[in-house]
């Protein structure tokens, strides 16, 4: 039976940097995802390309490929995809091109997908009746209009099939969904057909465990005390034509891929298990079975899908007002009350100066605020007082920002570890979740230089 190896060698913009190429020299792998996108990210990521129009992509990827060069000249074979493209594909992959020109692989084809972004048409598209309603409020988009930052809809992995079609050995993409960077190789590779739906779920599935990195090979597994993370090694599945397919980790990396491990990344970010929405297929996580079937192998089948929803999810940031955090080490004989008390005074001299933040938040950390009610609360020998604060107002938070210093000569006896200075101020990004007909919008594909 005929079958593909897809591995992804990162999780998120910030992740490990030497695990692709380990992924990569250890895993014999035909595909390489990288994912590095998230909501939050986006709106970083247009910010960087409204200062400075050819940044907006993901760095981190550059410093990547790289490592990777000659891996590539060894693994004729291994083909890229990833989303570090971000807000500005074109640039990234202009970036990418000159790595991989400088590194005498001039043959390696690059192509880039893009249209995810909404911004250039977003006011045509309001006037067209596209009103963006916001999932969870209800609300129309005019109401933030003003402030949006950066407009994106969630492709699926057509684009990607487009590409490595037309012969790409890397992809390069904006926003596409996470698990669509493995669902893309797998169906160009084992021929499945748009309307197959249990396959393009089961794709889906195998894409969504591999797309956080280590989350699937113990990291932040309930056990992850009984192995060695500190070099974990990065998942990889073997896809089958049938659907079926099996998760592992190169030999000898740390970390562990079991029955544990699997299914606790298969519930992450998992409203309804029944109805998965992904661009390309609405799957059913209902009737998935794991089964272990060798040291670091599971196996999985029994996915279900139905067809596509005929809209896309629109990931919008808008500018939502200022906030600063900062934090003190209180120690010594009641230092959890200390801290508190030290909390309050901040307070207290914000209102006789005439300011009250809109929003704050106290917290006491090694004295059982993560949970309150469940973990001691006994008194501990020292502890961090961590205060934050929200307002419309830059200068509101620039004001609170002032008050942590006083603390160290004015506060209890106990107040120490102010060495980062004045708690940075930093502008608030809101998510604003919405939905658009796949009619409006045009994924496109294009080389970045030779073509094929």
């Amino acid at each position: 039976m005929k079958s593909v190896r897809i591995g992804n060698g990162c999780g998120f913009w910030g992740d490990n940097l030497d695990a692709p190429r380990a992924l990569a020299e250890n895993g014999h792998l035909d595909y390489l995802t990288l994912e590095y996108l998230a909501e939050l990210t986006m709106s970083i990521l247009a910010l960087q390309k409204q200062r400075h129009p050819e940044a907006g992509y993901a760095g981190d990827f550059l410093d990547v490929l790289s490592q990777l060069t000659p891996i590539l000249r060894q693994q004729s074979h291994l083909k890229i995809v990833t989303n570090a493209g971000g807000m500005n594909p074109r640039g990234c992959a202009l970036r990418a091109r000159a790595l991989l020109d400088e590194a005498d692989l001039k043959e390696r084809r690059l192509a880039i997908v893009f249209g995810d972004d909404l911004m250039p048409n977003l006011d045509r598209l309001l006037c067209q009746g596209h009103s963006f309603v916001n999932l969870d409020t209800g609300e129309p988009l005019n109401a933030i209009r003003d402030r949006i930052v950066s407009a994106n809809a969630y492709l699926g992995c057509r684009p990607i099939v487009t590409a490595l079609q037309m012969n790409a050995d890397v992809v390069i993409t904006g926003r596409v969904a996470d698990a669509s960077l493995t669902l893309g190789p797998a169906v160009h590779e084992l021929g499945w057909k748009w309307h197959e739906w249990d396959r393009l779920a089961a794709g889906t599935v195998a894409g969504h465990l591999i797309e956080c990195g280590a989350q699937a090979t113990g990291g932040l597994w309930c056990n992850g005390m009984e192995t060695d993370l500190s070099l974990v090694g990065y998942p990889y599945v073997d896809l089958e034509e049938s659907g079926s397919f099996v998760v592992s980790k190169p030999d000898g990396s740390g970390g562990a891929v079991n029955g544990e491990t699997v299914a606790e990344q298969l519930l992450y970010e998992v409203g309804d298990p029944a109805a998965y929405l992904t661009p390309d297929v609405v799957a059913d996580f209902t009737g998935i079975e794991l089964t272990e079937s060798g040291a670091n192998r599971v196996r999985v089948f029994g996915a279900r899908g139905k067809p596509a929803t005929d809209s896309y999810k629109v990931s919008i940031a808008y500018r939502d007002g200022w906030t600063a955090s900062g934090t003190l080490l209180i120690a010594g004989p009641q230092a959890a009350a200390k801290a508190r008390r030290c909390g309050d005074m901040i307070f207290a001299r914000l209102r006789r100066a005439g300011v009250v933040p809109a929003q704050r938040n106290v917290e006491c950390l090694g004295a059982g605020e993560s949970l309150p009610g469940v973990l001691p609360t006994a008194d501990a020998p020292e502890v961090v007082l961590r205060v934050s604060v929200r307002d419309p107002q830059r200068a509101v938070v620039e004001r609170f920002s002032k008050e942590f210093a006083p603390l160290v000569t004015s506060g209890p006896p106990g107040v120490t570890g102010y060495t980062s200075g004045r708690p940075n101020v930093r502008e608030v990004f809101a998510y604003w979740p919405a939905l658009i007909d796949k009619n409006a919008v045009e994924a496109q594909v294009e080389w970045i230089g030779a073509e094929s």
